[in-house]
């Protein structure tokens, strides 16, 4: 087992890569303790936490808004929790998120942990304190900065996933090895089928690697005012996608990439070797490379992202395979971008 510790302005996070799930209690301070998870985990591992009053919602990115925080918040009161009460989100990103939030602004703010049980929230989505709802159809419109005590990722859990989650997991590895990290992405080029066929010890590297990179960047810049920009890299032009398309996070941001990619390739910032090395990776991860529908649609959904000044967008860009900068780019600069 692995631990990194995430500091954040309000308090710090332990990350626990490769701790058995079922050691949680040992991580629970001494006080009410209030699980949320959605009906697939509670059919999975709903029995190891049968000492804990358990918040069931539903799946999808269709319960992430105001409508079920308001249901959970109903719950908390209905169940007399105080400002004493310990939050536990067990799940992918999605209840990771919501809990986060609702833990943040009952009764001014409450501790709060995770339990990480797919890939794409080991690797991204359950690290470094982002945690919001989408509203009006656009993502994470409303949230808060703010840590989680500890997530523990557990790769056991990854294998009751389906292969959709599995593939939005590998779209942000391959995003983290782009950001900060050539030599994982050469490996991962080179043992692509251990990653597709969970190798634990391949897996447990992966995240290990992706959480190290994740947690430099956010210890810098928590509230992404700069360096954790980064971090944004194939999800400027994926949320779009992801918005207007319907298709599951990780595909959408495997479609970020390419757009990033043949942006940074038409700005001369990489070679097209390397841009070549892109694609295939992301084709041998089973991830879609390009889209034949609604690119104008998808442009005038970026008009209404976080990261928009203006006519412009702050725009993660390619410096070849491991180094990314961020560059404000113009709405009509992308347009002329085909996938």
């Amino acid at each position: 087992m692995e631990k990194l510790i995430i500091k954040g302005s309000q308090s710090d996070s332990q990350l626990l890569i490769g701790e058995s799930f079922k050691e949680f209690k040992s991580y629970l301070p001494n006080k009410q303790v209030i699980v949320l998870m959605d009906d697939k985990v509670k059919k999975l591992y709903g029995t190891y936490f049968n000492n804990y009053h358990i918040i069931e919602i539903g799946q999808t990115e269709k319960v992430k808004n105001l409508t079920t925080v308001d249901y959970i918040l109903g719950q908390l009161l209905k169940l007399g929790a105080d400002r004493n009460v310990f939050l536990l989100a067990v799940g992918g990103g999605i209840v990771c998120d919501i809990l986060g939030f609702v833990a943040s602004i009952y009764l001014r703010g409450v501790d709060f942990g995770f339990i990480s049980s797919t890939l794409l929230s080991q690797v991204d989505a359950s690290v470094g304190g982002k945690n919001g709802v989408n509203y009006s159809g656009f993502k994470n419109m409303v949230g808060v900065f703010n840590q989680p005590k500890f997530v523990i990722c557990d790769s056991s859990m990854l294998k009751t996933l389906d292969t959709d989650d599995l593939y939005s997991g590998f779209a942000e590895i391959v995003k983290h090895t782009l950001i900060a990290d050539a030599q994982m992405f050469s490996q991962l080029e080179q043992n692509y089928n251990k990653a597709l066929n969970l190798d634990e010890n391949f897996i447990n590297k992966l995240v290990l690697n992706s959480v190290n990179i994740k947690s430099q960047i956010v210890n810098k810049d928590e509230k992404e005012k700069g360096e954790r920009r980064k971090l944004n890299l194939g999800h400027t032009y994926g949320h779009a996608v992801e918005k207007v398309l319907g298709i599951s996070h990780g595909k959408a941001v495997s479609i970020g990439i390419v757009m990033a990619a043949k942006l940074s390739l038409s700005k001369k910032t990489i070679t097209e070797q390397d841009y070549n090395r892109v694609i295939n990776l992301l084709k041998s991860l089973n991830l879609p490379v390009s889209i034949s529908e609604k690119h104008t649609e998808i442009l005038d959904a970026l008009i209404m992202d976080k990261k928009r000044e203006g006519d412009n967008i702050h725009f993660v860009l390619m410096n070849g395979i491991g180094d990314v900068s961020i560059e404000l780019i113009s709405i009509e600069e992308l347009r002329k971008i085909k996938l």
